[in-house]
């Protein structure tokens, strides 16, 4: 209903339009894209630090990481190939 609304499809397009101008002078200003990207490398340095902490949190209550948790799932993915594998030969023995 709204989408059809001449009026509400010319405020969205004024809408848009100004924000796009907004974003171009934003970005233009070398200081606030400087000031952009010290927020994220902060951010950045405070996730690490964060992710570290938790994993030592975890070790410590003797409780796998996601990394450990990721490894666990690699070797089960081999483990099942190397039984799929063994399989197929017990069959094939079977067979004879």
């Amino acid at each position: 209903m709204l989408k059809d609304n001449a009026v509400m499809k010319k405020l969205v397009a004024t809408g848009e339009e100004r924000v796009g101008k907004l974003v171009q002078q934003l970005m233009s200003n070398e200081r606030f894209v400087i000031g952009i990207q010290s927020i994220v490398s902060k951010g950045l340095v405070a996730k690490g630090a964060v992710d570290k902490s938790l994993r030592a949190a975890l070790s410590a209550m003797s409780l796998p990481s996601t990394a450990d948790l990721e490894k666990l799932h690699e070797k089960l993915d081999s483990l099942e190939a190397t039984v799929a594998e063994l399989e197929g030969k017990v069959s094939q023995k079977r067979e004879r």
